[in-house]
């Protein structure tokens, strides 16, 4: 099935479902490029801290990137106001797909023909969401990372996404500031985070052996690659918990995964030392 692409994008909205960590930080790419970005919430709360970190960030990104405009940023606990002429939705709430699958059901009944649905999912392939889409051809994964300062975007058909809507993505999205790669096929991780998780995961190997210790596998990483931090470092960051739900992820596909990176994980969470989060996890942190 083909997709009518949308039309004068640069006068048309880009609204973003959920204005949590990420999906302000995806609003404020869209702002950067001059658009009027919108942002979704339930949460009187969150839509504030959403438009207040839009609005302070977003001059020096502007300031960094050449050809970038200030665009505005407006906030909304209406759905379908907030979808209103947009050429972009962007779904970013939580990775549970009893809400996923029927909020693409109400935005495909919701928005304009020609409007492009996309999940930021960083868990489930795009074909997952679509149960109660009349319209598969116009949904697909498109991923960040954590812009500004990690600015590639995963985009993944789902299976039945018009091509034509991929390749018009790829030529607009660098006009703010992201950096679209394509998965040719369907991957859990996409790109990047699949090739990540593969050295999380013998990271966590070469400890599970006794091959070595966090500390040193850290160290010497900082050392070899250059990078301010090392994978138990950057682990402890996003929370071990939800590094044992991914590794999880990854299993339930695959079950010839080595044992040993999950039942480590496993000590530090049954315990309860999630990393940063929790002031403990491979580090102590006294903050």
């Amino acid at each position: 099935m083909t997709h009518q692409l949308p039309e004068d994008v640069r006068d048309r909205p880009v609204t973003v479902i959920g204005g949590g960590t990420l999906g302000r930080r995806i609003a404020l790419m869209f702002a950067s490029g001059g658009a009027e970005a919108r942002i979704h919430d339930l949460s009187a709360e969150v839509r504030a801290a959403a438009v207040a970190f839009v609005e302070e960030t977003l001059p020096s990104v502007v300031a960094g990137r050449e050809g970038a405009e200030a665009g505005t940023i407006r906030a909304f606990d209406d759905l379908d106001e907030a979808v209103a002429g947009a050429w972009l939705v962007i779904e970013a709430i939580p990775e549970r797909l009893d809400l996923k699958t029927p909020l693409f059901g109400r935005l495909d009944a919701a928005v304009a023909p020609d409007t492009i649905l996309a999940t930021n999912s960083s868990s489930y392939a795009s074909r997952h969401v679509i149960g109660e889409v009349t319209h598969p051809e116009r949904v697909l994964n498109m991923h960040f990372y954590m812009p500004p300062q990690q600015n590639a975007v995963d985009l993944m058909s789902d299976g039945q996404t018009d091509p034509a809507v991929i390749e018009f993505l790829r030529g607009e999205l660098p006009h703010y500031g992201v950096h679209p790669f394509v998965a040719h096929r369907e991957s859990t991780g996409f790109i990047f985070n699949r090739i990540w998780a593969a050295i999380k995961r013998e990271s966590l190997a070469v400890v599970a052996d006794g091959v070595s210790t966090p500390e040193d596998v850290d160290a010497m990483w900082m050392v070899n690659t250059g990078a301010p931090a090392g994978p138990f470092r950057m682990m402890d960051q996003v929370g071990l918990d939800v590094v044992l739900d991914i590794e999880d992820h990854y299993a339930a596909e695959d079950p010839h995964l080595p044992e040993g990176p999950r039942r480590l994980l496993h000590e530090y969470v049954d315990a309860g030392h999630l990393g940063r989060k929790t002031g403990r996890g491979f580090y102590g942190y006294d903050d």
